[in-house]
């Protein structure tokens, strides 16, 4: 298990463990837990729903094209920018701290 936190629209903090065992990726995570993130393709990297700024100094994995694409088309983007959907929960990632980008609709 590792620790995550998610920072939501509002600025609250969630914090939760989350299992590395089960190949669980950040967006589901948020999903399980009802916190407000659409994730409208399934994770797939074809929309840009599933938004967040990485707030930590963790290493992830290189941006696929795919998740550089729909960055390329995201509202609000920031150089801290990731699709959670393309974050795959690991050992590594114990500590993580995102926070959810605004809804394409809010402002």
């Amino acid at each position: 298990m590792i620790a995550v936190t998610v920072i939501d629209r509002e600025g609250k903090k969630h914090e939760f463990e989350a299992p590395t065992d089960m190949g669980l990726n950040l967006m589901e995570l948020c999903r399980i837990n009802e916190l407000p993130i659409k994730g409208t393709c399934g994770g797939m990297a074809l929309c840009a729903s599933c938004h967040v700024y990485v707030q930590s100094d963790h290493t992830l994995p290189e941006q696929s094209d795919s998740e550089l694409d729909m960055l390329d088309q995201a509202f609000f983007v920031e150089p801290n920018s990731r699709l959670s959907c393309q974050i795959r929960l690991t050992d590594a990632l114990n500590g993580l701290t995102v926070q959810l980008a605004p809804d394409d609709a809010e402002e």
